[in-house]
């Protein structure tokens, strides 16, 4: 037997290159399995997530902090107490709201009966048959809209726990902060591709940020102001609905204008109705449409395709919280998996949707 031949021959046979449709195909399995096992722990993974978020938000106050050197203890505190006020301020307004749109409810039954008998007559007069139309009705029951109020009324309960989870985990990685950014720093020598990615991805989250929440507060000032002017019910609310639905990518203005719009119909009828959906429209398309894209840009680095594919992604994955975090779970993805890996520029290009360098 030749040994050397034989070794020559096996070793051939190692060396030769891995099918690219079957390395496409593990990554998909491997990609699969993750984001379902990340389904089955959305309740600690989302969390998780919104406290890094959070953090990275708030991680130039830290900095600027540190270059005034100021103890690390004020370091961790202030941008600490900064997000937890936020957050428990804007939990305190949506419990109040909830609660009064729960009492508030049962008062517009009559109107909801009255509009379902206009809609029945009216279909009827232009030859809609009576038993579609009774089907289609019977899925409209003011009964179920009030125990959906009330349902969300109850689940603030599972929000104020989760709330607590945030803030221990906003906690802990404020403490480990100042440790993390100097490891971040001493590891540019060993993996600088991955290093300048992952700081890529925080500016790039943090920018994403502080846009949306500018023109967030924005859209939802002149919204509330639009609805008090035309006498729709809790109109805070909906600025708070509005300016949480800013975070969600292509669907987040119908989500925020379909609450409104409903109870402005309840209330006072088509025509307010009307005006609140045209409120709502100008104010969107001109600062979504016209002024949001000058000052973001490309910071965001996904066509509008990913964006949209990640929206459903995430959100079949984390739930609601998921829809709020698609563009920043994106940024991460697309940090650890593509933008730390030189050989993946034409990836790189076919995600933002830009022309591949070189």
């Amino acid at each position: 037997m030749d040994l050397p031949r034989t070794l020559g021959r096996y070793g051939g046979v190692r060396d030769q290159p891995v099918p690219r449709p079957l390395i496409i195909l593990v990554g998909i399995a491997a990609a699969v399995v993750a984001l379902f096992g990340l389904r089955e722990v959305a309740s600690i993974a989302g969390p998780v997530v919104l406290a890094l978020v959070l953090v990275i938000a708030v991680s130039p106050v830290r900095s600027r902090l540190d270059a005034m050197r100021a103890p690390i203890w004020i370091q961790v505190a202030v941008p600490f107490l900064i997000v937890v006020l936020v957050l428990v301020g804007m939990v305190g307004i949506l419990t109040i709201s909830i609660t009064e749109l729960t009492s508030l409810l049962p008062a517009y039954a009559p109107e909801f009966q009255q509009l379902l008998a206009d809609a029945q007559q009216w279909a009827t007069t232009h030859g809609i048959s009576n038993d579609l139309l009774n089907r289609g009705l019977e899925a409209i029951d003011p009964g179920r809209v009030l125990g959906l109020a009330q349902g969300l009324l109850g689940s603030l309960i599972g929000v104020l726990s989760a709330l607590f989870l945030i803030i221990v985990l906003l906690l802990a990685m404020c403490l480990d902060a100042p440790v993390t950014a100097k490891i971040l720093t001493t590891g540019e020598g060993n993996r600088p591709q991955l290093v300048t990615a992952l700081a890529m991805f925080a500016h790039k989250t943090r920018r994403y940020l502080i846009v949306s929440t500018v023109f967030g507060l924005i859209n939802a000032t002149l919204n509330v102001l639009a609805l008090t002017l035309l006498d729709v019910p809790l109109p805070l609310l909906w600025g708070v609905l509005a300016l949480i639905a800013n975070y969600i990518p292509n669907v987040g203005f119908v989500i925020s204008l379909v609450p409104p719009a409903l109870l402005a119909l309840l209330d006072g009828g088509v025509q307010t109705m009307v005006l609140v959906i045209a409120a709502y429209t100008v104010i969107n398309v001109v600062t979504q449409s016209f002024i949001l894209p000058k000052f973001l840009g490309d910071a965001v680095g996904l066509s509008t395709t990913m964006t949209f594919i990640s929206l459903i992604v995430w959100t079949f994955v984390l739930g609601p919280l998921g829809a709020i975090l698609a563009i920043p779970l994106s940024l991460l993805a697309r940090a650890v998996l593509i933008d730390s890996d030189p050989r993946a520029g034409w990836v790189r290009a076919l995600v933002s949707g830009s022309r591949p360098r070189g």
